[in-house]
């Protein structure tokens, strides 16, 4: 635990965002003693490493969920930030009610369609029910389709391959290879050879143009998926989309103007500050970093946003985030893993991290560090 700090009674940090880089900012926060509001639509803290087994596997839903009352009891505030007012420096909320910062740090994530990512604004016992829905509508269907072939993609064909071995899954891709960018081509081979040896049809370097026509996530007979450069029509009972990946800027896109990337993410210097706001930190994905968004990275952004805070309350200089090595983890399965650490091809490996039985039992962030695998 971090050391206490004596602050001013008029610091108070308000992190907008609980995904993996505002909730490791606020548990910094608290453990040195630093006054911070941590604000999400959710009541939940979600654990989207783990949403695709949640997808298949009944009851695991639960394990993926942590109370963000019960880790940060009054520190926590439920809302959805519809303006930051940098002139009174508030953070405003949908309700109308307006939060007070005096350094701001900007964590809104990414979005994307469930089941990958969870951004709605429901309670926590709703989101699970939403995962035990889409599990019972899995073993229902026969044959599977699942729409993009990035890292959600892949895993999430894997995951239902793995458990279902004797359904029809098919994955769709609008690039011939699969996974990220990022990885090595040995590395994407590998996936694209683990999904080949589970029975997995790879339909690569096509997109489906009748997407926005087709029922998602649900069970329905009949269902035709129809190729932009193939007249073959390919038959599914359920469509699994996970594609349209992008950065969740509704908060800040109309506030800091030339500061906001073209893909939304903020424009950041060496201390992760928004470019020309020294009190105003961007982390995680809406960060504009050349670099993989992963939770790792995430975590390594809030460590380094939650330092230069407490430095310059000390008058300390600031320190400087530096990229660091590839550390990718794609899990295929439960027996199944390829990965990728400073270049370096790691093989097949048990992603433990997202198969654990016991890491998602936590109540809080506190029990769940207690529970993390060595």
């Amino acid at each position: 635990m971090g050391s206490k700090l004596s602050v001013e009674g008029s610091v108070q940090v308000v992190i907008v965002g609980g995904g993996f880089g505002g909730t490791a900012a606020a548990n910094q926060l608290k453990s040195h003693g630093i006054p911070f509001v941590l604000v999400d639509i959710k009541d939940a803290f979600h654990h989207n490493v783990a949403a695709l087994r949640a997808s298949v596997e009944s009851g695991f839903a639960r394990k993926t969920f942590i109370s963000y009352k019960d880790s940060y009891q009054g520190s926590f505030k439920q809302g959805r930030v519809v303006r930051i007012d940098l002139r009174t420096q508030t953070v405003v909320l949908e309700s109308n009610e307006e939060i007070h910062f005096s350094h701001l740090i900007i964590a809104t994530g990414s979005d994307g369609p469930f089941p990958g990512k969870f951004n709605q604004a429901v309670t926590k016992e709703l989101a699970i029910q939403m995962y035990d829905g889409l599990v019972k509508e899995v073993q229902k269907a026969n044959a599977v389709v699942v729409v993009g072939g990035g890292s959600a993609g892949v895993e999430m064909a894997a995951e239902l391959k793995t458990d279902y071995p004797e359904k029809e899954v098919t994955l769709i891709h609008s690039k011939t290879a699969l996974a990220d960018a990022e990885l090595q081509p040995c590395v994407r081979q590998t996936v694209k050879d683990i999904l080949l040896r589970k029975g997995v049809r790879l339909v690569l370097g096509q997109r489906v143009s009748n997407l926005n026509e087709l029922t998602l996530n649900k069970v329905e007979e009949n269902m035709e998926l129809r190729l932009d450069k193939d007249a073959e029509v390919i038959a599914a009972d359920l469509i699994l989309c996970c594609t349209g990946l992008k950065i969740n800027s509704s908060c800040y896109i109309d506030v800091f103007g030339d500061d906001v990337a073209s893909n939304g993410a903020l424009k950041v210097n060496d201390h992760l500050q928004v470019k020309g706001y020294n009190n105003i930190y961007a982390i995680g994905d809406c960060a504009d970093i050349n670099e993989p968004k992963m939770a790792y990275h995430a975590s390594l952004h809030a460590k380094i946003a939650v330092t230069n805070i407490i430095h310059s309350l000390t008058e300390k200089p600031l320190v400087t985030y530096r990229t660091g090595p590839v550390t990718m983890l794609l899990s295929m399965g439960r027996n199944d893993g390829v990965g990728q650490f400073n270049g370096y091809y790691l093989g097949r490996f048990l992603v433990t991290l997202a198969k654990s039985r016991d890491v998602f039992v936590s109540k809080t962030w506190k029990e769940m560090g207690q529970k993390m695998p060595k």
